[in-house]
């Protein structure tokens, strides 16, 4: 019994219809896979690129309080301020990849750019396992939380005038520097009394006469 050409064309009609079916579901999880592709190279670009602007940030502030005694950090104006000659502290003035525009940034209360960051808002895939620069993104789950600055929580910074390396200091005398303190009670006695010797074997010694006979008051 052979099927007749009305029933033939439905079957086509369906297996045509479930063919684009599946066609339809393959681009799409290509789609989400490449646009997957796409943000973790966007996100590495950004994470590269944020960590070169906090190192020119803490170059620059260096390089501009060689000689001069300022407190604080110093910051530019904009990013096209640390790519100047001759020592540059920046390659290129570089936009927010994730974006392709400007970065957000952050100033301190003067209104210099202290840092940058991007305007995202997506869900970066990474949140472990940073470099140390950078540690203080462990977590975050937002590309605009990813602050790129200087000074940052990853590179705490030491109180200006404290030594690097702790070391024991010499107990002085107050006023005399270097001399060291008398002795205490249950080390080796009081000090001796002045002109006397501490030894009982060895007489005191003589004080000096005039040539009258009379001893020096």
């Amino acid at each position: 019994m052979t099927a007749s050409p009305e029933r033939e064309r439905g079957v086509t009609y369906l297996l045509v219809m479930l063919a684009v079916v599946l066609m339809g579901i393959s681009v799409t999880v290509a789609a989400k896979q490449w646009k997957a592709v796409v943000q973790r190279e966007l996100e590495a670009e950004l994470l590269a690129r944020g960590i070169e602007i906090q190192a020119a940030l803490a170059l620059y502030s260096a390089q501009q309080k060689k000689g001069r005694v300022v407190p604080g950090e110093i910051y530019p104006l904009t990013l096209e301020e640390l790519t100047k000659q001759p020592k540059p502290a920046l390659r290129k003035a570089y936009k927010d990849p994730i974006t392709g525009e400007d970065w957000e940034y952050v100033r301190d209360p003067t209104g210099r750019i202290q840092g940058v960051r991007s305007k995202s808002k997506a869900e970066p895939f990474k949140q472990r396992d940073f470099p140390p620069v950078v540690r203080h993104l462990e977590g975050l789950t937002s590309y605009y939380l990813w602050v790129f600055q200087y000074p940052n929580p990853s590179t705490p910074q030491l109180p200006s005038g404290q030594p690097t390396t702790p070391g024991q200091p010499t107990p002085q005398t107050p006023g005399i520097p270097g001399l060291q303190p008398p002795p205490g009670p249950g080390s080796h006695g009081p000090p001796f009394p002045l002109g006397t010797t501490g030894n009982p074997a060895l007489p005191p010694p003589q004080i000096p006469s005039t040539p009258g006979g009379s001893a020096i008051p």
